[in-house]
């Protein structure tokens, strides 16, 4: 299987071209990315935890499903796509902001993502891919941010971001 390349993008998100995946990360070149918030109706967040042979970051709880847009895929096509290929499941997504961060990890690669966050909401149970998620589980938004801070190192680096950047728009925007 021949390695998935990234979309890279300037810092209004047109694209200047493409790049297999571990090299944009090794190089921590700005690339499009999304992140995927499913909500129940209890106001509670599905949280995965990465599967255990991920290359980085393994094992890590991180939000619903998260990925990287192929060419020619809307950001909202790439969202329904993953979280079907990740937890088993689909559901309509809304874009609700987007914004640009860096994250580098221990193992030498770095996230440099303009991110496209989306919700969706759900009740039901997921059907995880295996090769992708050990485990998952709801939890309350303020429930997260408190969990956050107690125990930071079992979260990934970009969902400590990402989360942040997510409860402040909710907060904002009352939704």
């Amino acid at each position: 299987m021949t390695e998935e390349n990234v979309i890279l993008v300037n810092h209004n998100d047109e694209q200047i071209g493409l790049m297999p995946k571990l090299e944009a990360h090794e190089k921590a070149v700005l690339h499009r990315a999304f992140s995927v918030f499913v909500i129940n109706s209890n106001n509670e967040i599905m949280l995965q935890q990465r599967a255990h042979q991920k290359y980085h970051s393994p094992l890590l709880w991180t939000n619903t499903c998260c990925s990287h847009q192929r060419e020619g895929e809307s950001n909202i096509q790439a969202g329904t796509r993953r979280l079907f290929e990740e937890m088993g499941f689909t559901t309509e997504l809304k874009e609700l902001f987007h914004f640009i961060y860096k994250a580098p990890f221990d193992n030498g690669l770095t996230e440099h993502e303009l991110d496209h966050v989306m919700i969706g909401y759900y009740n039901g149970e997921p059907e995880i891919n295996k090769e992708e998620v050990e485990s998952w589980k709801w939890m309350g938004i303020d429930d997260v941010k408190m969990d956050m801070l107690q125990h930071p190192e079992i979260y990934t680096v970009w969902f400590k971001i990402i989360f942040d950047e997510f409860y402040h728009f909710l907060e904002d925007h009352k939704i």
